[in-house]
């Protein structure tokens, strides 16, 4: 009785509550619980005939699960949750709609906060999607967490995983390690890059073996941390490809992805295999691990097997930009300026945004950098490697955050290194910052114009993309 009682107050909270674009608040979630309790989550989530699909990483979460969605819908009635990564938002999904399966977006900086053990035995998902696992906020709740708490989180939704299917990015040896660690216990699709004349335009970065911390030593680089490696001590290697790139042609209207796969299907208890062209807009690179990640999970689950190569097809190559969050990079026209502009608020965001926005370079550059916050250096001096990369001939520097003394800390580290300004703007202030960003870039007497950093992810940014394209 307790259990129908919470889903009753849960199914009536989601028509009085103001809808968002990723699928709802958390209130509905969060009234649930307290009617029911924690346990009621594992009777509600058993309603799925199929079962969940949980998207994770630190990069690329939204989009893969707004690509997800789109493929699971051309097949069957789905319950879905983006761009809210709580349990409460889960529940809040689980709660809308009949659908046999779900797709859920789950962001996790930390254990006590992201609960991943909690969540995988309450849910007990089918799948679970690792995009890539980089750097992230250092701080959670004014506390700072280091990067191996923060990927030991990430490891923990999957531990206990006894059922199912992990599909995870090779490229990656962050998450291809965790993949590697459950191969006993449960499926592994791994996706990837094949065509190695993709390559990062990046110096090399020192990247420890996540299974016994000796330096990787990589014959091929594709993005940051991603790319063909093996560490020398305990042979740790990049796994082989169940999905990859073959190919991509890059040219001035679109990118040809040529993508083939055989993989293991979760339905139909079997391997499958497709092979796929597809033109699809410039969306950076970025977001062709985007593409393999959400491609390589609906040939895992969907009881369709043999619509794959269709399914894939119809959406991709129908694909615009408006599949891009709110707040993600762009490059748009500004006064007759190329501008680049987006979060970037870790440094592998920061590279991927500045691997965007190399393809358009043609002349001398003006970056307009947002600073992170008090306690991440870390994702500053990652900051710092896209900067130089870009050679620009003028830097301006921005609190991203709160603190305009870090900023400036920050600032006066590199000043000596640039052609540079910073200013001092308020994040109480935020109209105000926004305001002066928006002519900053108007303004600008380059050609060629990036914005990137820390903010207030989607609003910041969004509201900046919106006043400059107005």
């Amino acid at each position: 009785m307790r259990y129908d009682l919470a889903k009753i107050a849960g199914k009536l909270a989601i028509p009085i509550t103001k809808m968002g674009s990723g699928g709802g608040t958390s209130f509905p979630g969060a009234l649930f619980f307290k009617v029911g309790g924690e346990e009621a989550l594992k009777e509600l989530s058993g309603e799925l005939d199929i079962g969940s699909i949980i998207v994770t990483g630190t990069n690329g979460k939204t989009t893969t699960t707004t690509l997800l969605i789109e493929l699971f819908s051309n097949d069957l009635e789905i319950r879905r949750s983006y761009e809210s990564n709580t349990i409460n938002a889960i529940t809040t999904g689980l709660l809308k709609g009949e659908g046999d399966l779900g797709i859920f977006e789950y962001g996790i900086r930390d254990i006590k906060h992201g609960i991943p053990d909690t969540v995988q035995r309450l849910i007990d998902p089918i799948g679970v999607v690792y995009t890539t696992i980089s750097r992230e906020h250092t701080q959670v709740a004014g506390v700072k967490n280091p990067f191996n708490k923060y990927l030991e989180a990430k490891t923990l939704l999957t531990k206990n995983m006894k059922r199912g299917v992990i599909i995870t990015n090779a490229d990656d040896p962050r998450t291809a390690n965790i993949g590697l660690n459950k191969d006993s216990d449960v499926k592994i699709n791994y996706f990837g890059i094949a065509d190695e004349s993709v390559h990062d335009i990046f110096e090399d970065v020192t990247v420890e073996c996540p299974q016994c911390g000796a330096q990787l030593e990589y014959s091929h680089r594709f993005m940051n941390h991603r790319g063909i490696y093996k560490c020398p001590d305990c042979g740790l290697e990049r796994p082989p490809l169940n999905v990859y790139l073959k190919k991509i042609e890059f040219n001035d209207k679109n990118w040809i992805l040529d993508i083939e796969g055989n993989l293991f299907n979760y339905t139909v208890n079997d391997n499958v295999s497709f092979n796929v062209r597809l033109t699809v807009p410039q969306f950076g690179f970025h977001n062709v691990y985007n593409t393999l990640a959400s491609i390589t999970a609906y040939a895992t689950f969907t009881p369709y097997p043999e619509r794959i190569e269709s399914t894939v097809s119809k959406v991709f190559n129908n694909l615009d930009m408006s599949f891009i969050p709110p707040g993600r990079f762009e490059v748009v026209d500004v006064n007759g300026k190329k501008v680049g502009l987006g979060q970037g608020d870790n440094g592998d965001a920061a590279k991927i945004n500045g691997m965007f926005m190399n393809q358009y370079i043609d002349g001398p550059l003006e970056f307009i950098y947002t600073t992170p916050d008090v306690d991440e250096e870390e994702i500053f001096e990652d900051h710092l490697e896209a900067i130089r990369a870009l050679h620009p001939a003028h830097l301006i520097v921005v609190p991203g955050r709160e603190s305009i003394g870090i900023a400036e800390h920050y600032y006066n580290q590199i000043k000596e290194e640039f052609n540079s300004t910073f200013y001092p703007l308020s994040y109480e202030k935020m109209e105000e910052r926004i305001d002066k960003l928006c002519e900053l870039a108007e303004n600008s007497k380059y050609d060629y114009v990036i914005m990137t950093g820390c903010g207030e992810e989607q609003a910041m940014w969004e509201n900046i993309k919106q006043k400059l394209i107005r």
